[in-house]
């Protein structure tokens, strides 16, 4: 007679599947990632070497939105320098509790005039020219997992554009020849990451112009300087305008908006800043002792500090990155007050290296 087994405890238990392992023994997933979200970014590469779990865990989209949820995201420098003919990226970490820039996988297209927009984890490189014909092209870089992506094209080709994002979405305007139906009507669009799609912004044709040379956002507007005057895009309602003529007048070069305020330089070769509410130019007093007179100058918000960038003198053939932080406020009369909280060389490169882009990203 065929022996039939009973089912008692014993074999039960031997069926019984393996509890799959724990991040945390003990404790429930969830909580492990909370915790696990709570850790400085410069502790991740060591919290990787635990376990394979670990390593998952800290490079998964997961641990990324809990970091966001908990509000301890925090904010990195990444750099765009060009030397020479080639395009070369790079993001600023601590290692062994010092400051360094870690080169970054390039970007598989060679683009001229770019127009980069941060957007949560991932920088969007938008539009540009390929052997001298604009692109529609949207590259992507996830600085989650340091890795290039082709994202959605635009509607119509661009270069030397203006972007800004707001409210999730990005904004592009100009950089395309306005020689027919199609890029006229796209001539400012809008990307929805939602959607994954870009969409045409109605706008009139007094305002469209096609070189963008410098563009910011200050509060809801996206600010946008041309050949022939400025204009401006308010997202909030939809309507175009003027760039105000004292700021016309006074913007130079690449610019950042720190507390709205638009800081960039001025024709003597110190920041300055504008003030929306009382549309004047007004000097970042306090640091012309610590820092040049500057030919150009690349800057960034970074973490609600104004960060600037610059080729130095170096010696030889290489030259020194610059990099200076820069606490900025308004005194009681209304005046720009500025404490340098750091200024050093972050890069050491060949002679001739320019920095092309500085953005700051929330991880």
């Amino acid at each position: 007679m065929t022996g039939v087994s009973t089912g008692g405890a014993g074999s039960s238990a031997a069926a019984s599947p393996p509890c799959p392992s724990q991040l945390i023994p003990n404790l429930p997933d969830d909580i492990s990632v909370q915790i696990l979200a709570r850790v400085p970014r410069s502790q991740h590469p060591y919290l990787s070497l635990v376990s394979k779990s670990w390593l998952s865990t800290i490079k998964s989209p997961e641990l990324f939105r809990t970091r966001s949820l908990l509000r301890v995201s925090e904010c990195s420098l990444y750099i765009n320098l060009r030397v020479e003919s080639s395009i070369h990226w790079y993001c600023e970490q601590t290692l062994q509790s010092k400051r360094a820039l870690v080169p970054l996988a390039p970007i598989p297209q060679r683009l001229i005039g770019p127009s980069p927009s941060v957007l949560g984890p991932k920088i969007y490189i938008i539009g540009g020219s390929i052997n001298c014909s604009p692109s529609n092209n949207v590259w992507v870089f996830d600085c989650r997992f340091n890795r290039w992506e082709m994202g959605p094209k635009m509607r119509v080709s661009r270069e030397f554009s203006a972007a800004g994002n707001w409210g999730g979405k990005i904004y592009v305007i100009g950089g395309c020849v306005v020689d027919n139906w199609a890029s006229s009507i796209n001539w400012a669009e809008v990307f929805d990451p939602e959607s994954g799609s870009w969409a045409a912004i109605p706008s009139a044709i007094e305002v469209r112009d096609k070189w963008m040379h410098a563009s910011a956002m200050i509060g809801s507007k996206l600010y946008a300087m041309a050949d022939r005057g400025g204009v401006v895009y308010d997202v909030g309602c939809g309507e175009w305008g003027n760039v105000p003529k004292r700021l016309d007048l006074g913007w130079r070069g690449r610019a950042a908006v720190v507390d709205n305020v638009l800081y960039c330089l001025d024709y003597l070769g110190k920041i300055q800043g504008y003030v929306v509410e009382m549309d004047v130019w007004k000097d970042l007093r306090g640091v012309e002792k610590g820092l040049p007179t500057f030919l150009c100058l690349t800057m960034v918000n970074l973490d609600g500090k104004l960060c600037v960038l610059w080729e130095g003198k170096g010696s030889g053939k290489l030259v020194d990155i610059m990099c200076a932080e820069i606490e900025v406020k308004k005194d009681s009369d209304g005046g720009l007050i500025g404490k340098i909280l750091r200024l050093d060389v972050i890069l050491v490169a060949p002679q001739g290296a320019s920095i092309a882009h500085c953005l700051a990203v929330e991880l």
